[in-house]
């Protein structure tokens, strides 16, 4: 079995499952091109635990975990199969690194996962699962997560931190007009990614320009650190380029892949 890639994916306001604008398209490419997945793995920051905890169930619903929106988006559904099997191998993975898990045979899919998703595997057909990340989750902890999960991608399993490159819902507007400290903090980012400079992604939130103005709560770009911590060196980096939505959330998104 070959090595699966690993994504970051910048999920944005679930309107994106109703437009997807560039990233959408992007994602579809992208997915189209992903053979030998066993089942996907998704960390989302709506998803949130005391610990550490897997997504057990055979069939999660789908969770409509918002407010204020369009009916179309209500009406949504993602139904692919869930994976208890590897939802569990996952959980011993983790024991082994040391980590405490918990199971849940009933928690639902959020938007976090399901709205990228319907882009990337718009068939619903490979199994989907779900990993909580804990209330106490910082930069050095979500690293080193996503390194944990690695192993994952030589199993079949491919890995999604779904997220936000940027994310202060603040600062919203319903015009084209694009905020600098967004776009600052975004290239900073990227540009880190590229380096694989693990360091400055951990202190980002002190050496990032606008760091905590992008980010005024952290559970949004901490999947993308997970992602991180999951690829190697090796890896063929792309950038799946998605714009900036009401000026302030970027949708760039990032997948490494293993060199072939």
């Amino acid at each position: 079995m070959s090595t699966t890639p690993v994504i970051f994916i910048s999920h944005g306001a679930p309107t994106f499952a109703l437009d997807p604008g560039l990233l959408g398209p992007a994602l579809q490419r992208f997915g189209a091109g992903l053979i030998d997945i066993r089942a996907v793995l998704v960390v989302s920051p709506h998803w949130q635990a005391q610990g550490l905890t897997v997504m057990t169930g055979e069939r999660p619903a789908t969770l409509h975990d918002f407010r204020g929106f369009p009916e179309a988006l209500y009406r949504m559904q993602y139904p692919a199969p869930g994976a208890p099997d590897v939802a569990r191998e996952t959980a011993l993975l983790l024991q082994e690194a040391g980590y405490t898990v918990h199971a849940d045979a009933t928690r639902p899919r959020d938007h976090g996962a399901w709205s990228p998703l319907r882009f990337l595997l718009p068939a619903a057909t490979l199994p989907v699962f779900q990993l909580a990340m804990p209330y106490d989750l910082d930069a050095a902890g979500a690293l080193a997560l996503g390194r944990a999960l690695r192993p994952l991608r030589d199993r079949g399993v491919l890995i999604v931190g779904s997220g936000s490159l940027t994310h202060n819902l603040y600062d919203i507007r319903m015009t084209a007009d694009v905020a600098p400290y967004a776009q600052a903090f975004a290239d900073w980012t990227s540009k880190r990614l590229v380096a694989r400079d693990a360091g400055a992604l951990e202190d980002y939130r002190r050496i990032a320009p606008s760091a905590e103005r992008a980010h005024p709560t952290e559970e949004h770009y901490l999947p993308l650190l997970v992602a991180f911590g999951a690829s190697d060196e090796a890896d063929r980096f792309e950038v799946l380029h998605g714009g900036m939505t009401y000026g302030v959330l970027s949708m760039d998104s990032y997948a490494w892949s293993a060199a072939t």
